[in-house]
């Protein structure tokens, strides 16, 4: 019997595959130095809305806020010129508008602060927050014009646009300080300044401390409650690296007091100033850690009269950026005195010797 294959009627396999790409990526890092994220823009900006969407208890809140607007608007009058475009930049509910329609404390009889102010530009991602007074009085005494903010963190103005930046209670919500502090050295006009004050340092220390020891306590760790605040030894570095010339740098304590821990944390959500952290666990506060926290805050911090202080540290900056019209200091070398002879010259022979 003949046999024959069939493997001549098969044809042959032909390796399919995917032609090499020659194109090669690499990993490129962007601009600028890395910026580590520590707060949510995106649940900062939900606060502030939710906040300003009860308008009456927002307004009931803004104490604070004024206060510090006033402050700043004091510092503004020390500046002997007038400023024809100003930017408030995290303007909030435009209290720094509000507070420059009022005469200063120290000179009533002088009129308003707006005297001062040409054009003011309010500029806040909040939009709720930021028109939550635009039907008040105050906006008819002075020339205001409202700008939401697709974020906080991009200044979309242009170069040499303004005459002063005035910046009250947003700025310790920013991620990258120093990017935001160097647009505002670019947007403002040569021999212009940037007023600004933050919360820093140990700002609600007194809450930090009850929160944290409640929660050892009771959970055997401790949780991120509030959010981490620049210290004052840091602001002058940081101005003097986005630019700024002549720089002054202070602190100021408000101390408010409250019937119980309650009624601040209350507050503080009011104001829309809750905490904002990234690592921060989510959900709200146990229980007990509260009822814990709230025998702590007073017998650690608590008032004679049974009220609960809380402190509240601003940290006030001012900074000019450069130009050429600007007083500049002799170089070394070239002063006419010593300063160790004048220090001395009073000092009796063998005085300081032991």
């Amino acid at each position: 019997m003949t046999t024959f294959s069939i493997r001549a009627f098969i044809p042959p396999l032909t390796r399919r595959c995917l032609p090499l790409q020659a194109t090669r990526r690499y990993a490129v890092q962007a601009p600028g130095a890395p910026m580590l994220e520590i707060f949510s823009g995106q649940q900062k900006w939900m606060q502030k809305e939710r906040a300003a969407s009860d308008t009456e208890t927002s307004r009931s809140v803004d104490y604070l806020r004024d206060e510090v607007a006033s402050r700043l608007c004091e510092r503004v009058l020390d500046i002997n010129r007038h400023f024809p475009r100003v930017l408030d930049l995290g303007a909030n509910a435009c209290n720094i508008s509000r507070m420059l329609t009022l005469p200063s404390e120290e000179t009533p009889d002088k009129g308003p602060r707006s005297k001062r102010i040409g054009t003011i530009t309010a500029a806040d991602p909040s939009e709720t927050l930021l028109h939550r007074d635009a039907d008040l009085p105050f906006n008819k005494e002075i020339n205001i014009v409202r700008d939401v903010l697709t974020t906080s963190e991009l200044l979309p103005y242009e170069a040499n646009t303004f005459d002063a930046v005035l910046s009250s209670l947003s700025l310790h919500w920013i991620n990258d300080l120093p990017s935001v502090l160097a647009q505002v050295n670019n947007i403002l006009k040569p021999d212009s300044p940037f007023i600004g004050v933050m919360m820093g340092g140990d700002s609600l220390y007194e809450l930090r401390t009850a929160l944290q020891l409640a929660e050892l306590d009771r959970r055997g760790g401790v949780s991120t409650h509030t959010s981490p605040l620049a210290d004052v030894k840091d602001i002058g570095g940081l101005l003097q690296k986005a630019g700024f010339n002549l720089l002054t740098v202070d602190i100021d304590d408000i101390v408010v007091d409250f019937p119980d821990t309650f009624s601040l944390m209350k507050d503080l959500q009011a104001m829309g100033e809750s905490n904002a952290v990234l690592a921060r666990e989510k959900g709200g506060i146990h229980r007990d850690v509260l009822l814990a926290a709230e025998s702590i805050y007073k017998e650690l911090h608590g008032n004679e009269d049974g009220t609960l202080p809380a402190t509240f540290r601003l940290i006030y900056m001012i900074g000019w950026k450069p130009s050429a019209s600007q007083a500049k200091p002799l170089e070394r070398g070239t002063g006419m005195f010593s300063i160790k002879d004048y220090l001395e010259k009073d000092k009796k022979p063998g005085e300081g010797k032991e």
